[in-house]
């Protein structure tokens, strides 16, 4: 019994030490935490914006630079501008002429070899201004492609490939999901200088952005949709298929360098990853962008070439987003012929919706936008905004590198070694996305990744990190939340996601004494220890609501049905058909949301005056945003429905509240919430 009695003091005083260990640590990081320096993209990176006349709608489709220093804008609505010192040089204001009119949506623009090409929906066409008075008068088809009429056949391009030869692409028309209704939609084509077409590669969905790398290698961009858990870029190569079985259709046409069909493909839930292990040609994202955490509408690609001068970045590409009026950086590696890399948020604070950049002679950005009615959370309708480098150097992961065993970080700066080489200063864990015919997807297979030892090097610039439990083909979340700089900076972007499609030959780190994590951790001191999971459900549930908010079936007590019945649907210009409906304190209420639309949807209603604050917390849900329905978990959600596919439908039963006021409803899928919204009007009888 005196044993025993010895054995439970000595835990509890052990207990009792370790608890008065973990917060006087806990105390002391947060002390550390309130010390160090935080940083701010507009410290390095300030933005710029163009005046534009208000007669000029210059919502930007394409953008090229001009040898006389002018910059040309094709538009949706079919214009091209000419903007003379767009770089407002000696306090003046540019100048806009507009050039040539009546293109069929411009949704790309390219100076080349002296000529001005444009692409509108059906062709590629050659503009030139014959008699020198500044407006084209010469429109002349370079190639057509058929169009069925659907609104979704946009076309974008052409970019210059290597060879010179003219790369265009087209978007799958939207029928219930992407159909291919007309010949090649939803293929990459190449135009020689004869005029010659050949098809590329097949597979794409809304391919809004290309562009090449440093090496000429050709990349896209994808947005989340049909058969596209969430955006991404990936590297295109001739006979490649991206993963769109609707562009199949076509595959046996004369040359055709894809063979699959569409009885070829399966949904079957799987990471995308595994699926192409059995089907020939099947393209994995070289970078998936976790959605509505890097974007919701990727959009132009820009390489990071001598034409520009964007900070300590060189050789990299930037992205940018329609929906989140962002832009990104991706650091490219090739492993066994395959390009995989890391992506970073570069820069937030746009004014409307990004779809086009282009590098000035200045070696400025020039970012052009358009919310298009698919709405932005810059908030303008469209908008022209220069960002440049002030030439100073924030400190940031400038590079993200896989190793046989982990990943090895590179600094813009050196960083402090004692936060560097403590383990809880990371937090990596890995998932994937499912593919499959369905618009979107959870977040699947969610697993952490123990990291087991730090290595730094001499000159602070880099840390190798040599973890447990990665897995190819899937995305690997780094945080580094309480990572210093030597100076005691706090990284200014302190999130990346790797996406390891092979790992790399080599040797694995040699552990040490002196690099060995002691015990090996994948948490931040102080948040809760999650246990290492390799895979989660396979299929997880589509949507979970808060209990009690999302009422599907008629309540029991209403024997005489409801008092009142609305059918809502949503509208062009991300509207809902009905902005506002009145009705009684506590009137029972059956709502029917019929989503018609192409894209997903729900509909929240909240609190008086708290639609914003819950559109904000549904874009922080993060990687659970989609399997929670982008319903944030807060008492100011009164009811909802749940996230509907497109052309999906569901009733919901909601009582009024019984005090009076006006109770904003809302679509909480990420950015949506600053346009698609109405209102509940409860009104006392009199």
């Amino acid at each position: 019994m005196n044993q025993a009695y010895f054995n439970y003091s000595r835990i509890a005083k052990v207990t009792a030490f370790s608890i008065v260990f973990l917060v006087t640590n806990l105390v002391q990081g947060q002390k550390n935490a309130d010390t160090a320096k935080l940083q701010k993209e507009e410290d390095f990176f300030p933005i710029k914006t163009i005046p534009i006349p208000e007669y000029v709608k210059l919502e930007v489709g394409g953008m090229t630079l001009l040898p006389d220093d002018a910059l040309a804008v094709s538009t949706r609505r079919g214009e091209v501008w000419k903007i003379r010192n767009p770089y407002m040089k000696n306090g003046r204001s540019p100048s806009y002429k507009l050039f040539a009119e009546g293109l069929h949506e411009a949704l790309g623009l390219n100076f080349v070899n002296g000529e001005l090409y444009a692409t509108q929906r059906s062709e590629i066409t050659r503009l030139r201004d014959t008699d020198g008075d500044g407006e084209a008068d010469e429109y002349k088809t370079v190639y057509s492609w058929p169009l069925s009429g659907n609104y979704h056949e946009y076309a974008y391009g052409p970019i210059v490939d290597s060879d010179g030869n003219l790369v265009v692409t087209l978007n799958l028309g939207w029928r219930n999901m992407g159909e291919s209704l007309s010949r090649w939609h939803g293929w990459m084509l190449k135009i020689d200088t004869s005029g010659k077409m050949k098809p590329f590669a097949a597979g794409f969905r809304s391919p809004a952005g290309f562009g090449t790398n440093s090496a000429g290698d050709i990349f896209y961009a994808e947005n989340q949709g049909d058969w596209v858990g969430s955006g991404g870029i990936t590297h295109v190569t001739e006979g490649s298929f991206m993963g769109n079985p609707a562009s199949l259709i076509w595959s046996d046409l004369p040359g055709s360098p894809v063979k699959l069909h569409q009885s070829d493909i399966p949904s079957t839930n799987e990471p995308k990853f595994e699926v192409a292990k059995r089907i020939p040609g099947l393209k994995a994202p070289s970078v998936w962008f976790p959605h509505s955490i890097l974007g919701v509408s990727t959009s132009g690609i820009l390489n990071y070439s001598s034409n520009g001068k964007m900070g300590p970045f060189e050789g990299q590409l930037f992205v940018g987003d329609q929906g989140q009026s962002k832009i990104m950086r991706v650091n490219l590696e090739k492993i066994k012929g395959e390009y995989q890399g890391a992506v970073f948020l570069f820069r937030e604070g746009f004014s409307s919706g990004i779809l086009r950049m282009i590098w000035g002679s200045d070696s400025s950005m020039f970012v052009g936008m358009t919310a298009r009615g698919w709405g932005s959370t810059g908030g303008e309708d469209h908008g022209l905004q220069q960002l440049q480098w002030n030439g100073k150097i924030p400190f940031e992961i400038k590079t993200m590198k896989a190793m046989p065993d982990g990943f090895e970080l590179e600094f813009t700066a050196p960083v402090d070694r004692k936060t560097a080489k403590d383990a809880s200063s990371y937090k990596l864990t890995s998932f994937i996305y499912q593919y499959h015919r369905e618009y979107g997807s959870p977040v699947i297979n969610q697993g952490n990744c123990t990291i087991k030892a730090i290595e730094v090097s001499e000159d602070g610039l880099k840390v190798r990190l040599v973890a447990d439990s990665l897995k190819q083909g899937y995305i690997h979340e780094l945080k580094a939340e309480s990572l210093r700089s030597a100076d005691n900076y706090l990284l200014l972007h302190n999130t990346g996601y790797y996406t390891l499609n092979n790992f790399p030959d080599g040797d694995p780190l040699v552990i040490t004494s002196a690099n060995k994590v002691s015990p090996p951790m994948n948490h931040h001191m102080g948040g809760a220890m999650t246990a290492t999971s390799k895979t989660a459900a396979k299929v997880p549930a589509k949507t979970k609501t808060p209990a009690g908010k999302h009422i599907t079936r008629q309540p029991a007590s209403w024997t005489k049905g409801p008092d009142l019945a609305f059918t809502i649907t949503p509208i062009p210009n991300l509207k809902y058909s009905t902005s506002l409906f009145t009705a009684k304190p506590g009137a029972r209420i059956k709502l029917t949301f019929n989503n018609t639309d192409d894209m997903l949807h729900n509909i929240v209603f909240t609190t008086p005056g708290a639609d914003q604050e819950v559109g904000e917390l549904a874009l922080k849900l993060g990687l659970n945003g989609e399997v929670m329905g982008y319903v944030p978990n807060t008492s100011k959600v009164l009811y909802n429905s749940k996230l509907l596919q497109p052309k999906e439908s569901e009733t919901i039963y909601l009582v009024a509240p019984d005090k009076p006021g006006d109770y904003p409803f809302v679509c909480t899928y990420p950015g949506h919430y600053m346009s698609m919204k109405g209102i509940l009007r409860v009104v006392a009888a009199k």
